[in-house]
This record gives structure tokens, C-alpha cells and sequence, in this order.
């Protein structure tokens, strides 16, 4: 099943892997964007920053099926790689339903206390309502989101990458119809991109699941042995990635507060485009560091350092170049974006552009540290991930 992850001419690999991945991970990002780009037109500056309010739940939620699916494939990989397919499985178990279990919890604490949590994250009076009336049926899926992150990456691993686009490709054309249709057609709003969203991510994991009708599947559950050990393993991989993608969410809602706070109101709906092209980026570099992920892993477990160097040397270059375009974009066009994603009055015009270029130069460097925290993670150095993220 892997043989072509071992033997296989690794630029070839390499640009199969990222142009997949970076496909689904682009389509997760239009549909982001139409989201808010919907929902900014329709309810205004309110609307984009409502948006803002309910962006850490979201990181919240991928983190977790980042921990358990980075963590849990690179186990799987470096296990298929040493041709111990068993422990493999054992691995993918585990991963399963730490995930499942993680899901839940995140569910229940949603339902049952979603005033706090988006007061938490930074909404007032006036923002709250939206906020709620945006989640109200995002709340019937919320399990699937960590579910997409998790199947995704051991996707990868066992050599599917091209389903994994299809799932997110699918759901996110859905979404992005369905924003239009049901936002303005029917005249929801911000319950209707609600609805596009709840829709999409039932559609992508729908598709995620025929993976493991196809006779090369090697995602099967077993009876796990040494339960505790495959845990710790399993967290201890993926914390790396985990801690990557949590950040973002404990940054975004400390801004939301600390705007909330100190700057006019106008400043929330300026973050939450800041927030948009910050997830383009960020989604970007994961799309390399998963990539290499999922070759790495499966060589480093074989032994095959020549190849390990070969990727890393094609994730790095594209690293920075990646990390270079967003950067020069978002200090050429800071307007166009503000303009795309909401209707501006001459104070958000004025205001953003400074904003907006002071947050670029973060950009230039983002997708190479997030490639090195999963590389590192990919060759077993948790340590020394954990510690960069």
C-alpha cells in the first residue's frame, strides 16, 4: 500500500501530496472566506466581527483532531514503514476513540454553557446574538469537526491524499452555494451561513468514510493492548501540532477582549478579516507540513534518511516562498481585503491599512515554523516540536 511512499521519485510525491492537500486546504479557506464575505455583506461590521467572536471555537476544535491525527499517523506511519502493520492498527484504535471521546466532551460543553464560552472569547451585547444565532446548527455537528482533522491526516498516511481533497472539496462547494442560496435567496443571514457550514462538514465527512470501504484500507480497528502506552505516545507526538493550531485560538480571543476593551468597535470587524487571510496562511502551512508528514513519517520508520532529507529540503523552499506571497500581498492590497469581506465605512478604510501591515510581517516566517514543528514531529522529536510550537 505504501510501497510508492518508499520507493517512489519524492518531488513527484512531494507535489502529489502538497497540491492535494494544499487543494482541500484552499477550498477550506474559500469557503471561510465566502462565509464571512456573506455574512459581512449581509449584517455588516457586526456580522465580520461575529464571525471573529466564533473563529477560536473552530481552532479549538481542529486542534483537538490534530492531536490525535498527527500524533496518531505518525505512529501509524513509522509503524507501516518498519512493516509492523498490526501495531499500526493498534495505533489508528487508540487515536479513534481518544478522539471520539475528546469530541463529546467538546460537544456537551458547548451545548450546555455557549453564553460563556463566546462572552469568554469576547462578545458583547451586541455581538452575542449573532454569534448564537450563527452556531445554532453548527451546534448538531460539532463532533465531525475534530473528526475531518483526524481522518484527514490518516488519510494521507495511507496513501489517499486525493480523497481527502475530494471530501473537503465537496463539502466546500456545498458551502460556498449554500452560503449564497441560503443567506440571501432565503434570506437567513447569519443562520443560513450557519447552515451552509453544518451541511458542508457533514458532506466531507461522508465522503472521508469511503476511504474505508476500498480494499487497500489498512484503517481498521482491533483490540488495542498496552491502551495507556499508545496514549501517551499518541499526545505526546501530536502536542506539537496541537499546541500550533490552539495558539492561534488563545490569541484571537485575548485580542477580542483586549479590542473589545481599549478600541472603537470598528477594530473587532478589521481583526476578523485579519483572522480570514491569518487562516489562509496558516492553512497554507499546514498543507506542506502535512505533506511532508505523511511521507516523512513512513521513510524515517524505514530507515530511508536520503529520501527524509529530499522532502525536507521541497517543504522548506516551499515554505518560505509561501510564507514571502502573503506577506508582499497583504502589504500591497490591505484595502481590497477589507473591502471583499464587509461593506467599510471611512473609519474601518482609514484604520485598517496600518493594522493590517504591521500584522503581515508575521506572515513571512509562519508557514516555515509550522512546517519544522511537523517535521519534527514526523522523525519522532516530540521534545523538540513541543518546544518550537
Amino acid at each position: 500500500m505504501n510501497g510508492n511512499l518508499l520507493d517512489g521519485n519524492i518531488k513527484h510525491l512531494f507535489s502529489k501530496f502538497l497540491l492535494a492537500t494544499l487543494g482541500s486546504s484552499m477550498v477550506t479557506c474559500i469557503y471561510a472566506i465566502v462565509d464571512c464575505v456573506c455574512i459581512g455583506q449581509y449584517q455588516g461590521p457586526d456580522g465580520t466581527a461575529a464571525l471573529a467572536i466564533v473563529m477560536p471555537l473552530w481552532t479549538i476544535l481542529y486542534s483537538i483532531g490534530l492531536l490525535t491525527g498527527i500524533g496518531g499517523a505518525t505512529l501509524f506511519g513509522n509503524a507501516i514503514g518498519k512493516g509492523q502493520i498490526e501495531e499500526a492498527k493498534k495505533s489508528f484504535t487508540v487515536s479513534f476513540f481518544i478522539t471520539l471521546l475528546i469530541a463529546f466532551i467538546s460537544w456537551l460543553l458547548i451545548v450546555l454553557f455557549e453564553d460563556p464560552l463566546l462572552r469568554l472569547f469576547g462578545a458583547d451585547e451586541q455581538i452575542l446574538p449573532l454569534a448564537k444565532r450563527y452556531l445554532l446548527p453548527i451546534k448538531f455537528v460539532v463532533p465531525f469537526y475534530p473528526f475531518t482533522q483526524f481522518l484527514g491526516a490518516y488519510l494521507r498516511t495511507d496513501n489517499d491524499p486525493v480523497l481527502t481533497s475530494a471530501a473537503v472539496l465537496a463539502g466546500g462547494v456545498f458551502n460556498i452555494f449554500g452560503d449564497i442560496f441560503f443567506t440571501f435567496t432565503l434570506d437567513l443571514g447569519i443562520f443560513g451561513a450557519g447552515l451552509a457550514t453544518a451541511l458542508g462538514i457533514v458532506i466531507t465527512m461522508l465522503v472521508l468514510l469511503i476511504h474505508f470501504f476500498k480494499k487497500n484500507n489498512q484503517l481498521k480497528l482491533v483490540k488495542p493492548t498496552a491502551l495507556w502506552h499508545h496514549t501517551k505516545q499518541i499526545i505526546y507526538i501530536g502536542f506539537g501540532a496541537f499546541v500550533l493550531d490552539i495558539s492561534i485560538g488563545i490569541i484571537t480571543i485575548l485580542f477580542n477582549n483586549q479590542l473589545k476593551l481599549y478600541l472603537a468597535p470598528e477594530y473587532l470587524a478589521i481583526f476578523g478579516v485579519i483572522i480570514q487571510i491569518s487562516t489562509v496562511v496558516q492553512s497554507n502551512a499546514y498543507a506542506v507540513g502535512q505533506s511532508g508528514q505523511a511521507i516523512i513519517s513512513v521513510n524515517y520508520g524505514a530507515k530511508n534518511e536520503k529520501r527524509v532529507r529530499q522532502t525536507l529540503k521541497y517543504a522548506v523552499v516551499t515554505s518560505l516562498i509561501l510564507g514571502l506571497f502573503w506577506c508582499l500581498l497583504t502589504l500591497a492590497i490591505p484595502n481590497v481585503f477589507i473591502r471583499l469581506f464587509m461593506k467599510p465605512n471611512d473609519f474601518i478604510l482609514n484604520a485598517a491599512p496600518q493594522v493590517m501591515r504591521i500584522y503581515a510581517i508575521s506572515y513571512l516566517f509562519l508557514p516555515f515554523n509550522i512546517f519544522t514543528a511537523y517535521y519534527l514531529q514526523s522523525v519522532m522529536k516530540a521534545n523538540q516540536a513541543i518546544v518550537l510550537s
